[in-house]
């Protein structure tokens, strides 16, 4: 039976579900689930992450925590943790580039937040000399200060949408018709925590109940030392439908084969940000900005100086996608978390 039958057989047995409950099924279906069947990266998956696209993206957040842990004394010793580690490419240009900074690598213990089997596979063998320890969730890191990355991580869990009618909002269910899975919508019904969106009836918002445990437990442990950088796509108070699927790096029908398509939604930056206390938040930034503002065009033109024809194009591209507005420069936004009364980290401060 396939993951779209057993939930149109839910759906008969129950009523119509969340759309949070249909991505949580479709992604992480402890048999038939996205992330739990395959490894989706690269030409021959579903979609490419920044890291895959040049080792500079890696190579700066990199230098930008171990600079993170010098202004913060260079404490003995430091978890340094990513969520959502996917292929392990991030952490290993992050440990790759932090190698000449003096004691850095002494203080660290590595570990990583990953759900998918696939992954974990992955990161043993890319990381196997750095002994990296595995975790179901942020409740599981030393309490240790927390020098922390999460690159589109937050975009993958699972939301909740609603549409502004009247005073109230109503949500968006899946539900099935004689064609198969679709989408409905349920009655209007007060939703507190959104009324601080202020719009105009049909107006849709949504919202990711996991985001606030995820952010507000990062956060507790960075308001006493460290640092964690979120770098996701998005906006500040996003609305909108934004959830997408993607297979084989084309748009799909959210609804059509679950379990087969990457399933995503635009982060809403403010909700970060309201989830961030007891930590101070760093403003939004574009993602082009912070990698300019940490020296990315002069590793660029470092790097292809060694490269030249063919290699060189692709390097200039690589460069060009990371930061120009018009690619990921502009659509991927990043924001920090550090402790009170600590400097912000490098490249996050000044608002822009």
């Amino acid at each position: 039976m396939t993951l779209a039958e057993q939930l149109a057989a839910r759906i008969r047995a129950t009523g119509p579900m969340t759309l949070a409950e249909f991505m949580a099924e479709a992604l992480l279906h402890p048999t038939l689930g996205y992330y739990t069947t395959r490894d989706p990266l690269g030409a021959a998956g579903d979609f490419t992450t920044a890291p895959e696209i040049s080792q500079m993206f890696g190579e700066m957040l990199g230098l930008c925590l171990a600079q993170t842990w010098l202004d913060q004394g260079a404490p003995d010793a430091v978890t340094l943790a990513e969520l959502g580690p996917g292929r392990g490419t991030l952490m290993a240009d992050i440990l790759r580039a932090t190698r000449g900074v003096p004691g850095f690598h002494d203080a660290i213990s590595l570990h990583l937040v990953e759900a998918s089997p696939a992954f974990r596979a992955a990161q043993a063998t890319r990381l196997s000399d750095y002994d990296p320890s595995w975790h179901d969730g942020v409740d599981g890191l030393p309490e240790d200060p927390l020098l922390l990355v999460a690159n589109e991580f937050l975009d993958a869990l699972p939301i909740r949408q609603f549409a502004r009618v009247g005073d109230g909002w109503a949500e968006t269910l899946v539900t099935v018709t004689d064609g198969g899975l679709a989408f409905a919508r349920g009655e209007p019904v007060p939703v507190p925590e959104l009324d601080h969106h202020d719009v105009a009836d049909g107006t849709i918002v949504e919202r990711c109940p996991a985001l606030v445990p995820v952010v507000g437990a990062v956060a507790a442990r960075v308001a006493t030392g460290g640092t964690a950088i979120f770098v996701d796509y998005g906006h500040w108070r996003a609305q909108g439908d934004t959830v997408q699927a993607v297979r084989a790096h084309a748009p799909v029908d959210p609804l059509d084969a679950p379990g087969t398509a990457d399933l995503t939604a635009h982060v809403d930056f403010e909700a970060i940000a309201r989830a961030a206390a007891p930590a101070a938040v760093t403003p939004m930034i574009r993602q082009g900005v912070l990698l300019e503002r940490l020296g990315i065009t002069a590793r660029a033109q470092a790097l292809a100086r060694s490269l030249d024809g063919a290699e060189r194009d692709a390097h200039i591209a690589a460069h060009r996608r990371l930061v120009h507005p018009a690619e990921m420069g502009d659509l991927f936004k990043a924001i920090a978390l550090y402790p009170p009364g600590a400097p912000p980290p490098p490249g996050f401060d000044a608002s822009a």
